[in-house]
């Protein structure tokens, strides 16, 4: 069976959305994304550090819509990988000045990682990874994974300024 080749990476992420400017808004003020080009009336491609675009976001066949309805398939949720602990924190710092509830928050031994919901539902997680010779490993050497609480107090004092 082939395999796609170990520097394969998720470009981007498109997302439906159901007013533009709300989600410009989120992505901009509170993830921290800059954006790189509006498309019409209806598209904005969005970055950080100035790639052409990480996230896409549309209302072409969305505008004015409501999210999908619980149970059914579809999106769970995009994941912002975060260079480093202070930069998650100071991510962290800007969703709670804005006053967005978390879904979540958790160490799972190889990340750290912070869960919320966008304008239009749609599951974010923002993440750090820890280097691999921090990963848990079981006596075997093989990967050990858990799900533990994410102390966010201790995380918001790494913040980058």
């Amino acid at each position: 069976m082939p395999h796609a080749p170990a520097q394969t990476r998720i470009g981007h992420v498109h997302l439906k959305v159901s007013d533009l400017d709300r989600s410009i808004r989120f992505y901009r003020d509170v993830i921290g994304f800059e954006v790189m080009q509006r498309y019409g009336p209806g598209a904005a491609f969005m970055s950080a550090g100035g790639y052409h675009h990480h996230l896409g976001l549309n209302t072409w066949e969305s505008l004015g819509a409501t999210p999908p309805p619980a149970g059914h398939t579809g999106l769970y949720h995009t994941a912002f990988l975060y260079p480093d602990r202070a930069s998650l924190g100071a991510a962290l710092a800007r969703i709670r000045d804005a006053g967005i509830p978390l879904d979540g928050a958790a160490d799972h031994g190889v990340s750290e990682a912070i869960y919320l919901r966008d304008p239009d539902d749609n599951g974010v997680e923002l993440y750090r990874d820890r280097d691999e010779a921090e990963w848990p490993r079981d006596a075997k050497g093989d990967l050990a994974m858990y799900n533990r609480p994410l102390d966010l107090d201790a995380l918001l004092a790494e913040a980058a300024d």
